[in-house]
């Protein structure tokens, strides 16, 4: 269990260990095998791209920490999140209805509310600077592994935090998970009590699925290298613009932060010309790849033995879940919303555009795409509230 050195030390040696288990981990979960795809139904590749480094980190084959997950988290991270955020349909998002944006954002100030409250709540027998864990936790649950990156690296959150962190975003985030999936066999029995209409839902479905069919390119080599270009030399300029030393500075507002900030706003704007296109080319696809290569390095940070030490982070997490799920019902019951967006718009923000995209096929076969949609919006909205809901942890803690 982690005991001295590592077996794997050199940086490209863990490069390509973490890259076999993501590309063992995706082409198991396409095998069309029924009891591997119902496994992999219920647990997904997201699970399995934190779990098997961490095990790998448990039992000493890789280390906990190494030049190579900074790299990804400086250069890799924010390339994918770039070419997530050109590739959002927003006026598709809004077409969803104000219910389905009303219903997520109740959730996200569940999460900005929750967090808070629950560090206020085990601070006592938290360590000292756990706000900073609260701060990664909340990007993670508003938005996803992308977001939870951008605050680890803009809260600076110390590895001994880190680790019991992603251990708590793991058991309880992916543990609900489990739960909404459940859910969608009383679906029907739930609109019906809350008198909720789905008709918009298939509407918008059919819109997004239409325009992907319809524009779908195969990837061609210039197309390739323009997508790579667009996402490592542009989130390269903007970490450059973000270190100019007139953006001001602070502890948490630090070049990492703007850089995440500003990647944000550029890609949501970018998105609105037609440098959209290389969507149709897959820059979705490739920004996944630099997403999920950078959650198992946060995976490959955390030990399995340290949840031993910190039962308190289990704890918080389930009360800050809790709060976080009594906005999000509350919310569907005051504006008679379906089953189905409380679903997407939770997993929107607690999972994000990993999963939000699964339990949406759960509930609906043909609505994974509304349920990126909402992953997306959890990728918009994470960063900014995500450095609230961590400030107002840090005020908490008297930092």
């Amino acid at each position: 269990m982690n005991i001295g050195q590592a077996f794997i030390q050199e940086p490209m040696a863990i490069f390509a260990y973490l890259i076999a288990i993501v590309g063992i981990v995706f082409m198991l979960s396409t095998v069309n095998i029924k009891p591997i795809k119902k496994f992999f139904g219920y647990l997904p590749p997201l699970i399995w791209m934190y779990f098997l480094p961490m095990l790998s980190t448990t039992f000493g084959i890789i280390p906990q920490s190494s030049d190579l997950y900074s790299f990804m988290s400086t250069y890799m991270l924010p390339a994918g999140l770039l070419l997530l955020m050109i590739s959002t349909n927003v006026p598709a998002t809004f077409k969803l209805g104000g219910k389905a944006v009303l219903v997520f954002l109740a959730g996200t100030i569940g999460v900005v509310v929750g967090g808070p409250t629950a560090f206020a709540l085990f601070q006592g027998i938290l360590p000292e600077e756990a706000w900073r864990g609260v701060g990664a936790l909340a990007g993670s649950w508003i938005g996803g592994s992308a977001n939870m990156g951008a605050m680890i690296e803009a809260f600076h959150t110390p590895d001994d935090i880190l680790s019991p962190i992603i251990l708590t975003d793991t058991l309880v985030g992916i543990g609900w998970m489990g739960v909404m999936i459940s859910f969608a066999n009383f679906q029907d029995r739930f609109n019906r009590w809350n008198d909720a209409d789905n008709a918009q839902i298939k509407k918008v479905n059919e819109e997004i699925a239409t325009d992907v069919q319809r524009n779908a390119k195969p990837l061609q080599l210039p197309q390739l290298f323009g997508i790579i270009a667009v996402g490592f030399a542009g989130s390269y300029l903007v970490r450059l613009f973000a270190d100019l030393s007139f953006i001001p500075k602070s502890d948490v507002m630090n070049t990492s932060t703007w850089t995440f900030l500003i990647i944000t706003a550029v890609g949501i704007l970018l998105s609105f010309t037609k440098v959209r296109n290389l969507e149709y080319y897959g820059a979705s696809k490739i920004g996944y790849l630099g997403i999920y290569l950078f959650l198992t390095a946060i995976g490959s940070q955390a030990n399995l033995m340290d949840i031993v030490q910190a039962p308190q982070f289990i704890l918080m997490g389930m009360v800050w879940l809790s709060i976080h799920i009594i906005f999000i019902f509350a919310a569907a019951r005051l504006l008679k919303a379906p089953l189905f967006f409380v679903a997407v718009g939770s997993q929107g923000n607690i999972g994000g555009t990993s999963s939000a995209p699964i339990v949406a096929s759960v509930f609906q076969p043909a609505l994974a795409p509304v349920g990126l949609l909402m992953g997306i919006l959890g990728n918009v909205v994470g960063t900014y509230a995500a450095l609230l809901c961590g400030q107002l942890a840090r005020m908490i803690a008297g930092g």
